[in-house]
């Protein structure tokens, strides 16, 4: 619970006015260290809502192909058309794995994308996994439109 508060002073703190023009996909990088994966999931998911904005949580690698293509898709500004109001918080499996599994965030394959339920825990709703030596990007947008759907 004290950790809640701490990071929802902090949030509070950092927030800049919304800028509601703003649209595209925005990736949020989770800190690293985080105990509580539910509760700084709880916490963007509210800062998030006043921006109206979609929430995803992303576990990828750095290590991970099918991850590389779509951040540098997202980089490119390649999905934002398509996600014009989609944040995911990113979170990294080699570095978080032991908090992620605390709240749920876990899959057989990476990257995962799963929709939070209100706790902040993962929710059923999740797509995984991608395909190597490919283009990624079709695929791993075809996942998260079935996601948002």
């Amino acid at each position: 619970m004290k950790y809640l508060a701490l990071v929802l002073a902090a949030a509070c703190q950092s927030a800049q006015p919304a800028d509601v023009s703003a649209t595209g996909v925005e990736l949020i990088d989770a800190p690293a260290g985080v105990a509580d994966v539910a509760s700084l999931v709880r916490v963007t998911a509210l800062q998030l809502a006043v921006r109206h904005r979609r929430l995803v949580v992303y576990v990828g690698a750095t290590w991970c192909e099918p991850c590389q293509q779509i951040h540098a898709a997202i980089a490119a500004h390649q999905l934002d058309a398509t996600f014009p109001d989609l944040s995911l918080l990113v979170f990294d499996f080699d570095r978080d794995e032991p908090a992620l599994d605390k709240a749920g965030y876990t899959s057989p394959f990476i990257p995962l994308f799963a929709l939070p339920a209100p706790d902040g825990r993962a929710s059923e709703r999740r797509e995984f996994g991608g395909k190597h030596a490919v283009d990624n990007v079709p695929l791993l947008t075809g996942k998260l439109r079935r996601l948002l759907d």
